[in-house]
């Protein structure tokens, strides 16, 4: 796909207000460190995160989207009213139903005209956002959209703490270290046509998309269901469900960088970039490995390369679009040099 008159018009974000440092999970993981004659640090040491932030007990995630999107929208001259397309892009959501773009809109007075709806794509859901309301502005059905997202890791990374104090074996550890990383934060980017602004910057020139839905089973957070909690627990059937988060670490960098090659090649090809031409790239924030390992694959050096996962962890979709005005911030990305996107393991790039 090529855009030609569609632009990244502000970005906005909220970062919470606890930070969580590996060392803290680390103390409440001692009787399992102890049982696997294991040594403090290896969090950090596996994954290169520091600390990370979470929002505090019972954070409704559609208040920090509400946060961040304000704080996009003053950042423009669009106004609420203007703003046709609303999508809710995290893997958090408050309920089932109603979309949690619904409750968004109405904190910020979103015209009742607009298409308002959840997008749920793991870690793409705000890049498959973006796109989605880059294609209305494109057709000319749309000036303006919205794209948010709120994640939180706290509840996910208590449960699995107790599941890795329950059953203190390796097998446990590897497949819970990945949920160790995430971190929480929410983020707003606004899409426009570049009517808005005098004079429009950050224009979106296109991207390629790449899938491989084989390995669909790699990385997986949800439910567990009444009957599999009950026996687990030896009580019978609970009327109630529990999260759970496992992943493969080791496949998911595997055949994520492959992926990611794949798509970055396309993503060159599509627009017909030779590849000295990438300035500066924004990573999905995973960790030092996989950043190490996709920065070598693709022959990009570290200093085209800004990141935040020590600091911030893995906040899901919010990560590469929450680092990227970041980045902006503190002038690593100007507007001599354009923009750079890519989110390797998902296989996407814009």
């Amino acid at each position: 796909m090529k855009y030609s008159r569609v632009y990244i018009d502000a970005i906005g974000y909220e970062l919470p207000p606890v930070v969580v440092t590996s060392l803290e999970l680390e103390a409440r993981l001692q009787p399992m460190y102890e049982a696997l004659h294991m040594s403090m640090g290896q969090l950090e040491a596996l994954t290169g995160i520091v600390e990370r932030r979470w929002w505090e007990p019972g954070f409704p995630v559609s208040q920090g989207a509400i946060a961040a999107a304000r704080k996009a929208i003053a950042l423009s001259n669009v106004h609420p009213q203007d703003i046709q397309v609303l999508i809710y892009g995290a893997v958090c959501r408050e309920n089932f139903e109603p979309a949690t773009a619904c409750r968004v809109a109405a904190g910020l007075g979103i015209s009742p005209e607009a298409a308002v709806y959840d997008l749920s794509n793991a870690c793409l859901g705000v890049l498959n956002g973006i796109v989605d309301v880059a294609n209305r502005i494109e057709l000319g059905q749309v000036k303006a959209g919205l794209v948010v997202s709120c994640e939180s890791a706290r509840e996910i990374i208590d449960v699995t703490i107790e599941n890795m104090l329950r059953d203190k074996n390796l097998e446990v550890f590897k497949s819970s270290l990945a949920t160790l990383t995430g971190g929480s934060g929410a983020v707003a980017v606004l899409v426009t046509d570049g009517s808005f602004a005098k004079e429009p910057r950050r224009k979106l020139l296109g991207g390629s998309n790449q899938a491989a839905p084989q390995h669909h089973g790699l990385c997986r957070w949800g439910l567990t269901t009444a009957a599999a909690l009950g026996e687990a627990l030896g009580e019978g059937v609970l009327n109630a469900a529990r999260q759970f988060m496992s992943t493969d670490s080791v496949s998911v960098l595997k055949f994520g960088v492959d992926l990611g090659m794949r798509t970055y090649k396309a993503f060159l090809t599509r627009l017909g970039w030779p590849a000295d031409l990438v300035d500066k790239v924004i990573c999905h924030q995973v960790g030092t490995p996989h950043r190490d390992t996709i920065l070598r694959t693709l022959g990009l050096s570290h200093d085209k390369e800004f990141s935040t996962y020590p600091y911030l962890g893995n906040i899901g979709t919010v990560s590469l679009p929450l680092t990227a005005a970041l980045a902006e911030e503190r002038e690593f990305l100007r507007p001599a040099t354009g923009w750079g996107y890519w989110a390797s393991a998902a296989g996407s790039t814009a």
